[in-house]
């Protein structure tokens, strides 16, 4: 009768280790993070009024956040920025915001760089669509219960100019981002509603 062949203890170590260090290897690695702020609103504190959606029950100003990021690895050619609500209930998140193919010069953005047809994104500076369907800044609006978190993540990108327009889905820019970031770093504000 034959039995089947069972590694010994070393074996499956080694064979394990060997499996981690090709995962890791596949993956790509990140720089120590940015650091973001804003001075609107502290990391894991409310964002404004006026930082909320001003449509489908929401009566905000649907003004990005002023923000503000340093911190970049040596080789950065551009930034991106996203803005992602992790509660959103669609199975997915929902995107609120893509910015891409900013300068590696330019370091912070004014409040309200994202409003449609703002003169205030920097020169050659791109913005995505989000999931409310247009290019250009989604505040909050979360149905009415408890507050929803929106992160707001900055990319050090390895290259100056990614392929994307204002038709490029919040996926298709995740998508890219995946695989030229260098470093990355959040800031997270909460929103809510009650009504």
């Amino acid at each position: 009768m034959l039995f089947p062949y069972k590694p010994k203890m070393g074996e499956e170590i080694r064979a394990l280790a060997l499996g981690l260090a090709l995962a890791a290897m596949a993956a790509p690695a990140f720089a120590a993070g940015l650091k973001v702020t804003s001075p609107e609103f502290k990391n894991g504190g409310p964002m404004p009024q006026a930082a909320a959606f001003n449509s489908f029950g929401c009566t905000g100003g649907n003004h990005s956040p002023a923000l503000s990021w340093s911190g970049e690895p040596k080789g950065t050619k551009s930034f991106a920025i996203t803005m992602f609500d992790t509660d959103a209930p669609t199975g997915s998140g929902f995107w609120h915001w893509t910015v891409f193919n900013i300068p590696p010069d330019v370091h912070s953005l004014p409040a309200d760089a994202g409003a449609e047809g703002s003169s205030a994104l920097p020169q050659g500076a791109g913005e995505g669509r989000n999931d409310y369907g247009f290019s250009h800044y989604g505040g909050p609006c979360p149905p009415p219960g408890r507050a929803h978190h929106y992160h707001i993540t900055v990319y050090a990108v390895k290259v100056a100019k990614l392929p994307l327009n204002a038709n490029s889905s919040g996926a298709v820019v995740g998508f890219n981002l995946r695989f030229n970031t260098l470093a990355k770093g959040q800031v997270v504000g909460r929103y809510g509603r009650r009504k």
